[in-house]
C-alpha cells in the first residue's frame, strides 16, 4: 500500500496547496468535522500539539505495520508498494529503506512543484519505514488462501484507520499525494487523471522489477477509500481557532 493515506479520502486534504494561509477546509462524515489546510508553520501554531504528535506517530506506526501484513498476506500491494517491493528485490535493501528512500526523492520533486514539507510529510517519509522493517521481522507469511486473505483484511482495516489517524493529526500531506496534488495544481489536470496516471506508472514499474500485483491490488483500490472515510470522523483533531485566524488576546 501506499505510504500515504491515498484514496478519495486524503485528496480531500491535499487538493488545496500546502502553503496555503486561508482557511479552507473539508468536512468528513456528513458532519461538523473539519479538515484544515495549514502552512507548515500554522501547523505547529495550530494547538494540542501533544494530541496531535501521538495521534501521528500512532497513525504512521500502524501504517507501516499494515504494509508488512499486505506483503505478508501475498495477495497483492496497491500502486506504490509494488513499486516499492520491487525495487527492494532488485537490490540489496529492505523493503522499508526503499520506501524511506523513495519517499525522498519524490520529495526532491516537490521543489519545482513550489510545495512545502510539513512535519508529517518528514515524518511520513521515514517513520513508515522503519514501522514496516519491524512488522516484516515480527509478522510470519500466511501460508493457506484463508490466512493470506485473513490477513489481508486485518490489514486493510488497520490501514485505513492508520491512514485516518495521521492525516486527522493535520501535520501535512504524505510525498506522494504532495506530488499528485502539486501536479494537479500545476497543470491544470484532474486530480483523479493525476493521480491514475501516476499509480498506473508506479504499478508497471513495479510488476515489471517483480512486485507483488494480485487480487488484493483490486480490493485495496475499492475498499480503502470507504475504510478511511468511516475512521476519519472520530480521528480529525479539532483546532483551537481556524487557520488564518490570529489567537484571542488574553
Amino acid at each position: 500500500m501506499s505510504t500515504e493515506a491515498s484514496p478519495d479520502t486524503t485528496t480531500d486534504q491535499d487538493t488545496q496547496p500546502t502553503t496555503t494561509t486561508a482557511a479552507a477546509k473539508r468536512r468528513f462524515g456528513g458532519g461538523n468535522i473539519e479538515l484544515s489546510n495549514l502552512s507548515p508553520l500554522e501547523q505547529l501554531k495550530a494547538g494540542r500539539l501533544p494530541r496531535r504528535l501521538v495521534q501521528l506517530f500512532i497513525g504512521l506506526s500502524l501504517y507501516g505495520l499494515a504494509m508488512a501484513a499486505f506483503v505478508r498476506a501475498g495477495v497483492g500491494l496497491d500502486p506504490w508498494d509494488v513499486f516499492h517491493y520491487g525495487i527492494a528485490e532488485r537490490v540489496n535493501l529492505s523493503l522499508g529503506t526503499v520506501v524511506i528512500i523513495v519517499g525522498f526523492l519524490v520529495l526532491l520533486l516537490w521543489i519545482p512543484l513550489k510545495q512545502w514539507p510539513g512535519l508529517g510529510t518528514v515524518a511520513n517519509v521515514v517513520w513508515i519505514g522503519v514501522a514496516t522493517d519491524v512488522g516484516l521481522y515480527f509478522i510470519p507469511a500466511a501460508d493457506h488462501p484463508a490466512s493470506q486473505w485473513g490477513l489481508f483484511a486485518v490489514a486493510l482495516v488497520f490501514n485505513g484507520l492508520a491512514g485516518a489517524l495521521y492525516i486527522g493529526s493535520q501535520f501535512g500531506p504524505g510525498p506522494r499525494d504532495g506530488l499528485m496534488t502539486g501536479l494537479h495544481q500545476r497543470t491544470g489536470l484532474s486530480l483523479r487523471l493525476v493521480r491514475t496516471g501516476i499509480e498506473l506508472a508506479v504499478l508497471g514499474a513495479g510488476w515489471l522489477l517483480g512486485g507483488i500485483v494480485g487480487f488484493g491490488t483490486l480490493a485495496y483500490a475499492l475498499l480503502i477509500g470507504p475504510f478511511t472515510q468511516f475512521f476519519m470522523r472520530w480521528s480529525i483533531v479539532q483546532l483551537d481557532r481556524p487557520a488564518g485566524e490570529p489567537a484571542a488576546k488574553q
